[in-house]
C-alpha cells in the first residue's frame, strides 16, 4: 500500500495567450496544474484556477521574473519533488543551466517547455515531461498537453489538441 495517495497533475506549457476549452474537459479531474511556462497571458493562469491549484514559472516570452511568475520552481506533490522550468533543452539537446537547475534540485520529476514537442524520458532516476505546446499550431508540431498521475507508480500521458480551437 501507497504512503501517499493518488493524485493526478495536469501539465500545459507554451500557451502563448491561447486558452483552448477542450483544457477543462482533458483537466477535469486533475488535482493540481503545472504551467511551464511561455504562458502569454495571466488570464491563461486564471482560467486553470478555476479547475485546480496551479504552479506556474515565467518562459521567455513572460519576460520572465518581470511576469511575476518566478522562473523556476521545486514543489512537493505526494512524496515526489517536482522541479519545474521553461528552458531545459534547447536545439536538441540539454543545455548547461538545464543540468545544473537539475543538480540542484535533484527532483524525480522535470516538467518542462520551450521546444514545444512532447517528450518524456529518463535521466537517471529523473522523469523529464515535456507536455508539448498546447498554444497556437506552429509548424508541423501537434498542439498537446499531458498528465501525470502520481502514486505507487508515476503514469503519464500526452493528450492531442485539435488544430484550432473551436
Amino acid at each position: 500500500m501507497s504512503r501517499f495517495r493518488l493524485i493526478r497533475v495536469g501539465v500545459i506549457a507554451d500557451t502563448h495567450g491561447l486558452f483552448d476549452p477542450a483544457i477543462r474537459q482533458h483537466f477535469r479531474a486533475v488535482d493540481h496544474i503545472v504551467h511551464a511556462g511561455d504562458i502569454g497571458r495571466k488570464s491563461i493562469i486564471e482560467e486553470l484556477e478555476t479547475i485546480a491549484p496551479v504552479t506556474v514559472v515565467s518562459g521567455n516570452v513572460d519576460g520572465y521574473e518581470e511576469s511575476g511568475f518566478p522562473s523556476e520552481i521545486a514543489i512537493d506533490l505526494s512524496g515526489y519533488r517536482i522541479a519545474i522550468r521553461h528552458i531545459l533543452y534547447a536545439g536538441g539537446k540539454l543545455t548547461t543551466e538545464g543540468r545544473a537547475f537539475l543538480d540542484r534540485t535533484h527532483p524525480d520529476i522535470c516538467i518542462f517547455g520551450h521546444t514545444h514537442q512532447p517528450r518524456k524520458e529518463w535521466l537517471g532516476n529523473t522523469l523529464l515531461f515535456n507536455p508539448g505546446s498546447a498554444g497556437p499550431k506552429r509548424f508541423t508540431l501537434p498542439r498537446m498537453l499531458g498528465t501525470i498521475s502520481i502514486g505507487d507508480r508515476l503514469l503519464t500521458k500526452h493528450i492531442m489538441l485539435k488544430d484550432r480551437v473551436a
